[in-house]
């Protein structure tokens, strides 16, 4: 007979998870074991292993769970924009708030998503590469349309990596509470699309 899972089980596993990827930030992935990651928890291996077998299947499900959210971002801004009635500019704006607000809360779980998918079994790391590509089709479709006269299929790569980039490290330098917060800094990042990006006046070129 399957053994009954508790109530809280789903609640206990976003726990762990949330404890693991603090610790993969703080010591690295291959450096954490299961034993490490059971006193993280404040709990013993054999009770950490009825939530999951392997310290790999941690890994796994934090970052499915995580690149899911990241997807689930991307629908919710779109379907909020067009309750909204937002044009493809403001959606745009929109977008990186989102994500930006996202960071805010998973800074551990973004570094994992940076550094560590290369320790997943291939068909497991196949996945979520897959995810990462979806969402940056999503990002390339939505600046495309924000500035159509800007991005074209020429420099819609180096433009959206551009924007991934000025996002994608706050973790390193952004801290939360800071003087400067997540929300200042995407306003910011607006800011210099909207002046980088927008058509230019004639006889500018370059």
């Amino acid at each position: 007979m399957a053994r009954t899972k508790a109530p809280d089980f789903e609640a206990q596993r976003e726990q762990i998870l949330d404890l693991a990827a603090a610790a993969f930030a703080a010591t690295s992935y291959p450096s954490t074991s299961m034993a490490d990651l059971a006193a993280a928890c404040g709990t013993s291996k054999a009770r950490l292993y009825h939530y999951y077998e392997s310290k790999e299947a941690i890994l796994f499900d934090l970052l499915d769970r995580y690149t899911c959210q990241l997807m689930q971002i991307v629908s919710e801004v779109e379907a909020d924009s067009t309750r909204r009635g937002l044009n493809s500019r403001e959606t745009f704006g929109h977008l990186l708030r989102a994500f930006l607000a996202e960071y805010e809360t998973s800074q551990t779980r973004h570094i994992a998503l940076i550094n560590d998918v290369k320790f997943l079994a291939e068909e497991q790391r196949d996945q979520i590469l897959r995810r990462e590509r979806d969402v940056v089709a999503a990002f390339t479709r939505l600046l495309r349309l924000a500035y159509p006269d800007r991005v074209t299929a020429e420099n819609q790569t180096a433009l959206t990596m551009t924007v991934f980039g000025m996002i994608n490290w706050t973790f390193t330098w952004l801290k939360p509470g800071g003087k400067l917060s997540y929300a200042q800094f995407a306003e910011m990042v607006v800011d210099l699309l909207e002046g980088g990006l927008t058509p230019r006046g004639p006889g500018v070129t370059g």
